[in-house]
């Protein structure tokens, strides 16, 4: 028996807010790891703790994210995306790609370094602590895959300040992405804001400035 009346057409099934719904939990979950792991550390940050105060289920977590190092992961992912409408990649490559004066461009991934960092570099380091002493293969894994991120998208922008014709002579693509990878690497952060106290925007001017110096001519 059909349950519309005969000749109407039933209205196609809306997703959307079933889909916004799920978004908004997972964003929540993930608001809520970030401060668990940077207050209690990644060790006694549980998968339970986390449920419990996103008002979600462990099982919930455990298929929309997974465990706890994927957790750690998608926490990082949220950082390097940024909240604004439009994602820090996304405004890199729009530099990347449209400015053409190598220093204005290089100060401007300062920039983005001063913007992101703060977000990302306190829970890097402390996945790379927990993985020191606990060799755990999946958190290996996403530490690698952090990293291999970061690098990737410094190969980016080292090629097209190369094919710009914007290094300094005889410096390589590779070269150039291990400088833009190194300068912005949590290790830095660590040494000079957290240890040095440099807020995070002259951490991000230094940054520019060093990229100047160590890849133009």
């Amino acid at each position: 028996m059909a349950d519309h009346p005969p000749g109407v057409k039933p209205r196609p099934y809306d997703a959307t807010g079933r889909r916004s719904g799920a978004q908004a939990r997972r964003a929540r979950v993930i608001d809520v790891a970030r401060r668990r792991f940077l207050a209690d550390g990644y060790a006694a940050t549980t998968i339970a703790a986390v449920a419990n105060d996103s008002g979600v289920s462990v099982e919930t977590i455990y298929k929309t994210i997974g465990s706890k190092p994927r957790l750690a992961k998608a926490v990082f992912d949220d950082g390097i995306a940024g909240r604004g409408p439009t994602a820090t990649g996304v405004r890199a490559t729009e530099v990347s790609r449209g400015e053409r004066d190598p220093r204005r461009r290089l100060r401007a991934f300062g920039g983005f370094v001063a913007e992101v960092t703060p977000r990302v570099a306190p829970l890097m380091l402390l996945v790379k602590a927990a993985l020191d002493s606990e060799g755990d293969a999946e958190l290996a894994t996403v530490w690698a895959e952090m990293n291999d991120e970061r690098l990737a998208s410094m190969t980016i922008h080292a090629q097209r300040l190369f094919d710009d014709g914007h290094l300094h002579p005889g410096l390589t693509v590779e070269e150039a992405r291990d400088v833009l990878w190194t300068f912005n690497a949590p290790e830095m952060y660590e040494l000079l804001v957290r240890r040095r106290g440099w807020d995070a925007d002259r951490f991000g001017r230094w940054v520019g400035e060093m990229y100047i110096a160590a890849l133009l001519p």
